[in-house]
Protein backbone atom coordinates (compact mmCIF):
# COMPACT_ATOMS: atom_id res chain seq x y z
CA UNK A 1 0.00 0.00 0.00
CA UNK A 2 2.70 2.73 0.78
CA UNK A 3 3.61 2.64 -2.84
CA UNK A 4 0.66 2.74 -4.17
CA UNK A 5 -0.86 5.69 -2.85
CA UNK A 6 -0.31 9.32 -4.79
CA UNK A 7 -4.37 8.93 -5.15
CA UNK A 8 -5.43 8.75 -1.42
CA UNK A 9 -8.93 8.05 -1.56
CA UNK A 10 -11.58 7.54 -5.03
CA UNK A 11 -14.71 9.30 -6.04
CA UNK A 12 -17.44 6.56 -6.73
CA UNK A 13 -19.79 7.28 -9.64
CA UNK A 14 -24.05 6.95 -10.11
CA UNK A 15 -25.86 5.54 -12.55
CA UNK A 16 -27.01 9.07 -12.73
CA UNK A 17 -26.99 12.53 -11.54
CA UNK A 18 -30.64 13.77 -12.56
CA UNK A 19 -31.94 13.54 -9.13
CA UNK A 20 -35.03 12.02 -9.97
CA UNK A 21 -33.44 8.79 -11.86
CA UNK A 22 -31.17 8.80 -8.80
CA UNK A 23 -34.14 8.61 -6.08
CA UNK A 24 -35.78 5.68 -8.29
CA UNK A 25 -32.39 3.94 -8.23
CA UNK A 26 -32.25 4.02 -4.79
CA UNK A 27 -35.71 2.46 -3.92
CA UNK A 28 -34.77 -0.28 -6.65
CA UNK A 29 -31.86 -1.04 -5.19
CA UNK A 30 -33.24 -0.83 -1.32
CA UNK A 31 -36.19 -2.96 -2.05
CA UNK A 32 -33.73 -5.60 -3.64
CA UNK A 33 -31.92 -5.15 -0.45
CA UNK A 34 -34.64 -5.65 1.85
CA UNK A 35 -36.27 -8.22 0.04
CA UNK A 36 -32.75 -10.56 -0.55
CA UNK A 37 -32.20 -10.00 3.60
CA UNK A 38 -35.71 -10.52 4.68
CA UNK A 39 -35.96 -13.78 2.20
CA UNK A 40 -32.26 -14.99 3.61
CA UNK A 41 -33.41 -14.52 7.14
CA UNK A 42 -36.70 -16.63 6.96
CA UNK A 43 -34.69 -19.83 4.79
CA UNK A 44 -32.01 -19.51 7.71
CA UNK A 45 -34.29 -19.52 10.33
CA UNK A 46 -36.42 -22.06 8.80
CA UNK A 47 -33.27 -24.20 8.11
CA UNK A 48 -31.73 -23.65 11.86
CA UNK A 49 -35.30 -24.29 13.43
CA UNK A 50 -37.12 -27.36 11.69
CA UNK A 51 -35.35 -30.51 12.48
CA UNK A 52 -36.45 -32.32 9.28
CA UNK A 53 -34.70 -29.51 6.92
CA UNK A 54 -31.41 -30.69 8.63
CA UNK A 55 -29.93 -32.80 5.39
CA UNK A 56 -27.33 -31.62 3.45
CA UNK A 57 -29.18 -29.53 1.00
CA UNK A 58 -30.20 -27.24 3.39
CA UNK A 59 -27.48 -27.21 5.14
CA UNK A 60 -25.69 -25.96 2.18
CA UNK A 61 -28.64 -23.74 1.43
CA UNK A 62 -28.21 -22.18 5.16
CA UNK A 63 -24.48 -21.00 4.19
CA UNK A 64 -25.64 -20.02 0.86
CA UNK A 65 -28.28 -17.60 2.54
CA UNK A 66 -25.67 -16.36 5.06
CA UNK A 67 -23.48 -15.44 2.06
CA UNK A 68 -25.91 -13.72 0.08
CA UNK A 69 -27.04 -11.50 3.00
CA UNK A 70 -22.94 -10.88 3.49
CA UNK A 71 -22.34 -10.31 -0.91
CA UNK A 72 -25.66 -8.19 -1.32
CA UNK A 73 -24.33 -5.84 2.07
CA UNK A 74 -20.85 -4.97 0.36
CA UNK A 75 -22.00 -2.98 -2.05
CA UNK A 76 -26.00 -1.76 -1.79
CA UNK A 77 -25.77 0.29 1.27
CA UNK A 78 -22.44 2.26 -0.18
CA UNK A 79 -24.44 2.68 -3.18
CA UNK A 80 -27.53 4.08 -1.68
CA UNK A 81 -25.38 6.64 -0.07
CA UNK A 82 -23.72 7.34 -3.18
CA UNK A 83 -26.89 7.69 -5.14
CA UNK A 84 -28.71 9.89 -2.46
CA UNK A 85 -25.82 11.97 -1.27
CA UNK A 86 -22.97 14.35 -2.25
CA UNK A 87 -20.78 12.55 -0.61
CA UNK A 88 -19.36 10.04 -3.28
CA UNK A 89 -15.74 9.42 -1.17
CA UNK A 90 -14.09 6.02 -0.25
CA UNK A 91 -10.83 5.99 1.29
CA UNK A 92 -8.42 3.71 -0.46
CA UNK A 93 -8.26 1.06 1.98
CA UNK A 94 -12.16 1.25 2.60
CA UNK A 95 -12.34 0.73 -1.12
CA UNK A 96 -9.62 -1.99 -0.92
CA UNK A 97 -11.61 -3.80 1.89
CA UNK A 98 -14.98 -3.71 -0.36
CA UNK A 99 -12.57 -5.21 -3.75
CA UNK A 100 -11.91 -7.73 -0.83
CA UNK A 101 -15.19 -8.62 0.05
CA UNK A 102 -16.57 -8.50 -3.50
CA UNK A 103 -14.14 -10.98 -4.66
CA UNK A 104 -14.38 -13.41 -1.41
CA UNK A 105 -17.95 -13.37 -1.99
CA UNK A 106 -18.43 -13.95 -5.57
CA UNK A 107 -15.63 -16.54 -5.46
CA UNK A 108 -17.78 -18.50 -2.84
CA UNK A 109 -21.15 -17.68 -4.46
CA UNK A 110 -20.02 -19.53 -7.26
CA UNK A 111 -18.77 -22.76 -5.24
CA UNK A 112 -21.54 -23.15 -2.53
CA UNK A 113 -23.73 -23.00 -5.86
CA UNK A 114 -21.58 -26.00 -7.59
CA UNK A 115 -21.43 -27.87 -4.31
CA UNK A 116 -25.74 -27.48 -4.53
CA UNK A 117 -25.25 -28.79 -7.58
CA UNK A 118 -23.32 -31.30 -6.81
CA UNK A 119 -25.61 -32.31 -3.82
CA UNK A 120 -28.58 -32.56 -6.66
CA UNK A 121 -26.53 -35.14 -8.35
CA UNK A 122 -25.80 -37.61 -5.74
CA UNK A 123 -29.17 -37.18 -4.39
CA UNK A 124 -31.35 -37.91 -7.63
CA UNK A 125 -28.46 -40.02 -9.62
CA UNK A 126 -26.79 -42.34 -6.65
CA UNK A 127 -29.26 -41.75 -4.18
CA UNK A 128 -28.05 -45.40 -2.14
CA UNK A 129 -24.93 -44.06 -2.04
CA UNK A 130 -25.85 -40.06 -0.72
CA UNK A 131 -25.91 -40.43 3.41
CA UNK A 132 -22.15 -41.98 2.45
CA UNK A 133 -21.09 -39.52 0.01
CA UNK A 134 -22.70 -36.06 1.69
CA UNK A 135 -22.35 -37.05 5.16
CA UNK A 136 -21.98 -34.16 7.49
CA UNK A 137 -18.29 -34.11 7.71
CA UNK A 138 -17.90 -33.66 4.14
CA UNK A 139 -20.44 -31.26 4.15
CA UNK A 140 -18.44 -28.73 6.40
CA UNK A 141 -14.97 -29.65 5.04
CA UNK A 142 -16.52 -28.53 1.50
CA UNK A 143 -18.19 -25.18 3.06
CA UNK A 144 -14.86 -24.58 4.86
CA UNK A 145 -12.95 -25.19 1.74
CA UNK A 146 -15.03 -22.53 -0.09
CA UNK A 147 -14.64 -20.37 2.17
CA UNK A 148 -11.16 -20.19 2.74
CA UNK A 149 -10.29 -20.44 -0.75
CA UNK A 150 -12.74 -17.90 -1.62
CA UNK A 151 -9.94 -15.52 0.83
CA UNK A 152 -7.37 -16.79 -0.44
CA UNK A 153 -8.19 -15.34 -4.04
CA UNK A 154 -9.49 -12.08 -2.80
CA UNK A 155 -6.61 -11.67 -1.32
CA UNK A 156 -4.74 -12.53 -4.43
CA UNK A 157 -6.34 -9.79 -6.18
CA UNK A 158 -6.66 -7.63 -4.21
CA UNK A 159 -2.82 -7.20 -3.44
CA UNK A 160 -2.60 -7.14 -6.98
CA UNK A 161 -4.87 -4.67 -7.60
CA UNK A 162 -3.16 -2.16 -4.72
CA UNK A 163 0.58 -2.63 -5.47
CA UNK A 164 0.08 -0.09 -8.33
CA UNK A 165 0.11 3.45 -9.21
CA UNK A 166 -3.02 5.37 -9.18
CA UNK A 167 -2.49 8.85 -10.36
CA UNK A 168 -4.10 9.81 -13.81
CA UNK A 169 -7.75 10.13 -12.09
CA UNK A 170 -9.48 8.87 -8.27
CA UNK A 171 -12.72 8.67 -10.31
CA UNK A 172 -14.11 5.03 -10.39
CA UNK A 173 -16.39 4.66 -13.07
CA UNK A 174 -18.87 2.02 -10.88
CA UNK A 175 -21.54 2.96 -7.88
CA UNK A 176 -18.54 0.26 -6.08
CA UNK A 177 -14.94 -0.60 -5.99
CA UNK A 178 -14.06 -3.16 -8.90
CA UNK A 179 -10.79 -3.84 -10.26
CA UNK A 180 -11.28 -3.35 -13.85
CA UNK A 181 -12.99 0.32 -13.56
CA UNK A 182 -9.80 0.56 -10.94
CA UNK A 183 -7.35 -0.29 -13.67
CA UNK A 184 -8.03 2.54 -15.92
CA UNK A 185 -7.13 4.87 -13.20
CA UNK A 186 -3.17 3.20 -12.88
CA UNK A 187 -0.30 5.27 -14.59
CA UNK A 188 1.37 1.18 -13.42
CA UNK A 189 1.52 -1.85 -16.04
CA UNK A 190 -1.88 -3.28 -15.82
CA UNK A 191 -1.33 -6.20 -18.62
CA UNK A 192 -0.14 -9.13 -15.60
CA UNK A 193 -3.63 -7.91 -13.48
CA UNK A 194 -5.63 -7.73 -16.81
CA UNK A 195 -4.20 -11.60 -17.52
CA UNK A 196 -4.85 -12.76 -13.53
CA UNK A 197 -8.47 -11.17 -14.57
CA UNK A 198 -9.16 -13.10 -17.39
CA UNK A 199 -7.77 -16.25 -15.85
CA UNK A 200 -9.75 -16.44 -12.67
CA UNK A 201 -12.70 -15.75 -14.81
CA UNK A 202 -11.65 -18.67 -16.95
CA UNK A 203 -10.92 -20.60 -14.09
CA UNK A 204 -13.57 -20.11 -11.70
CA UNK A 205 -16.44 -18.92 -13.38
CA UNK A 206 -15.69 -21.12 -16.23
CA UNK A 207 -14.98 -24.34 -13.88
CA UNK A 208 -18.22 -23.93 -11.89
CA UNK A 209 -20.09 -23.35 -14.95
CA UNK A 210 -19.21 -26.39 -16.49
CA UNK A 211 -18.86 -28.14 -13.50
CA UNK A 212 -22.65 -27.19 -12.87
CA UNK A 213 -23.82 -28.36 -16.61
CA UNK A 214 -22.26 -31.88 -16.52
CA UNK A 215 -24.20 -32.04 -13.18
CA UNK A 216 -27.15 -31.03 -14.71
CA UNK A 217 -26.90 -33.28 -17.41
CA UNK A 218 -26.54 -36.42 -16.12
CA UNK A 219 -29.58 -35.48 -13.31
CA UNK A 220 -31.53 -34.61 -16.63
CA UNK A 221 -30.58 -37.73 -18.34
CA UNK A 222 -31.56 -39.57 -15.04
CA UNK A 223 -35.02 -37.52 -14.51
CA UNK A 224 -36.10 -38.21 -18.04
CA UNK A 225 -36.64 -41.73 -16.85
CA UNK A 226 -38.73 -41.18 -14.28
CA UNK A 227 -42.08 -43.69 -14.66
CA UNK A 228 -44.69 -40.64 -14.10
CA UNK A 229 -44.86 -36.95 -15.61
CA UNK A 230 -45.29 -35.56 -12.26
CA UNK A 231 -42.06 -36.91 -11.13
CA UNK A 232 -40.67 -35.12 -14.11
CA UNK A 233 -42.22 -32.02 -13.67
CA UNK A 234 -41.52 -32.00 -9.97
CA UNK A 235 -37.61 -32.79 -10.56
CA UNK A 236 -37.10 -30.19 -13.75
CA UNK A 237 -39.51 -27.69 -12.03
CA UNK A 238 -36.41 -27.82 -8.83
CA UNK A 239 -33.14 -27.38 -11.25
CA UNK A 240 -34.36 -25.28 -14.17
CA UNK A 241 -34.37 -22.35 -11.74
CA UNK A 242 -30.84 -23.09 -9.96
CA UNK A 243 -29.57 -23.23 -13.61
CA UNK A 244 -31.09 -19.88 -14.85
CA UNK A 245 -29.22 -18.34 -11.78
CA UNK A 246 -25.90 -20.05 -12.35
CA UNK A 247 -25.96 -18.95 -15.89
CA UNK A 248 -27.03 -14.96 -15.03
CA UNK A 249 -24.17 -14.94 -12.56
CA UNK A 250 -21.72 -16.87 -14.38
CA UNK A 251 -22.12 -14.75 -17.76
CA UNK A 252 -22.54 -11.59 -16.31
CA UNK A 253 -19.06 -11.82 -14.64
CA UNK A 254 -17.67 -13.33 -18.21
CA UNK A 255 -19.02 -10.00 -19.66
CA UNK A 256 -17.15 -7.68 -17.30
CA UNK A 257 -14.41 -9.85 -16.55
CA UNK A 258 -13.11 -11.47 -19.47
CA UNK A 259 -12.53 -8.38 -21.85
CA UNK A 260 -9.55 -6.05 -22.28
CA UNK A 261 -9.69 -3.21 -19.62
CA UNK A 262 -9.62 -0.62 -22.69
CA UNK A 263 -12.76 -2.18 -24.62
CA UNK A 264 -15.16 -2.18 -21.48
CA UNK A 265 -17.73 0.37 -21.08
CA UNK A 266 -18.49 2.55 -17.91
CA UNK A 267 -22.52 2.55 -17.79
CA UNK A 268 -22.55 -1.30 -19.42
CA UNK A 269 -19.93 -2.64 -16.99
CA UNK A 270 -22.25 -0.53 -14.11
CA UNK A 271 -25.33 -2.43 -15.88
CA UNK A 272 -23.74 -5.95 -16.04
CA UNK A 273 -22.25 -5.87 -12.30
CA UNK A 274 -26.07 -5.32 -11.27
CA UNK A 275 -26.23 -8.92 -12.08
CA UNK A 276 -23.45 -10.63 -10.44
CA UNK A 277 -23.54 -8.64 -7.32
CA UNK A 278 -27.11 -7.62 -6.51
CA UNK A 279 -29.86 -9.63 -8.62
CA UNK A 280 -28.35 -13.06 -7.90
CA UNK A 281 -28.06 -12.89 -4.18
CA UNK A 282 -32.16 -11.31 -4.67
CA UNK A 283 -33.10 -14.40 -6.98
CA UNK A 284 -31.51 -16.73 -4.48
CA UNK A 285 -34.37 -16.91 -1.48
CA UNK A 286 -36.98 -16.45 -3.84
CA UNK A 287 -36.42 -19.45 -5.98
CA UNK A 288 -35.17 -21.39 -2.79
CA UNK A 289 -38.17 -21.17 -0.41
CA UNK A 290 -41.20 -19.40 -2.19
CA UNK A 291 -40.87 -22.33 -4.77
CA UNK A 292 -39.86 -24.81 -2.44
CA UNK A 293 -42.34 -26.86 -0.87
CA UNK A 294 -40.82 -28.40 2.34
CA UNK A 295 -39.31 -25.25 3.09
CA UNK A 296 -43.41 -23.92 2.55
CA UNK A 297 -44.78 -26.91 5.14
CA UNK A 298 -41.94 -26.51 7.83
CA UNK A 299 -42.57 -22.62 7.63
CA UNK A 300 -46.66 -23.72 8.39
CA UNK A 301 -44.91 -25.64 11.69
CA UNK A 302 -42.99 -23.27 13.17
CA UNK A 303 -45.81 -20.56 12.96
CA UNK A 304 -48.62 -23.36 14.62
CA UNK A 305 -45.77 -24.02 16.90
CA UNK A 306 -45.85 -20.17 17.69
CA UNK A 307 -49.62 -20.07 17.64
CA UNK A 308 -50.19 -22.81 20.07
CA UNK A 309 -47.16 -21.46 22.38
CA UNK A 310 -49.44 -18.08 22.18
CA UNK A 311 -52.36 -19.58 23.37
CA UNK A 312 -51.15 -21.86 26.01
CA UNK A 313 -49.03 -18.72 27.90
CA UNK A 314 -52.33 -16.59 27.18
Amino acid sequence: MPNSSMVNEFLLTRFSDVWEYRVIHTMLFLLMYLGTMMGNILIVTVTTCDKKLHTPMYFFLRNLSVLDMCYISVTVPKGCVIFLFDNRMISMAGCAAQVFFVYQCACAEGLFLTIMAYDRYVAICQPLHYPVIMNPRVCVQMTLTSALSSGVFAGLHTGSTFRLSFCQSNVVRQFFCEVPPLLKLSCSGTLSNEILNFLSAVLIAGGCFAFITISYIHIFSTVLKFPTRRERGKAFSTCVPHILVVTIFVSSIAAVYMKPTSQSSAIQDKITSVFYSIVTPFLNPIIYSLRNKQIKEALKRISNKKALCSKMIG
